[in-house]
């Protein structure tokens, strides 16, 4: 599983114009499901994602995880996190997950984080979505669940 985290003051996410999921102080999360993904995976990045020490504390300095904020989440399905593009120009996507396993994956991954009194909006798997974010900082980390070792 791969996800872009970026630290925002305010984002939401709108399908054919009407908004369906929004948050303030908290994370964006885009989240795309590979080949051969499993609950280990998820629970990595439920783990990192949710434990990230991006948010400052008193001092300015980064300490504080979104569980110390109490802060959101807003998590979009994003398939085209899995794009190669080693060869040519156009992103290949074999490597991502088939619908019914990322749909299961990416459900699993806004559950896990609710478990654990996160608040968790979300866009919806598979619509085009239009997404605004206020990125805050900014701050914008890359985790990819096989790369943990």
């Amino acid at each position: 599983m791969r996800a872009v985290v970026q630290r925002v003051t305010r984002a939401s996410v709108a399908v054919e114009g009407e908004t369906v999921g929004r948050i303030d102080c908290g994370l964006l999360v885009f989240l795309g499901v590979e080949v051969g993904d499993e609950k280990a995976d998820l629970d990595y990045l439920v783990g990192k994602i949710t434990g990230l020490r991006i948010f400052e504390d008193a001092e300015r300095k980064m300490n504080r995880s979104l569980l110390d904020t109490q802060g959101s989440l807003l998590v979009i399905s994003q398939f085209t996190l899995l794009g190669n593009v080693k060869k040519g120009k156009r992103p290949s996507f074999v490597r991502a997950a088939k619908p019914e396993l990322a749909r299961r994956l990416y459900q699993e991954f806004i559950e896990s984080c609710r478990l654990l009194s996160v608040p968790v909006q979300t866009g919806i798997f598979q619509a085009e979505m239009a997404v605004e974010l206020v990125n805050d900082g900014p701050v914008t980390i890359l985790l990819d669940s096989r790369k943990q070792f």
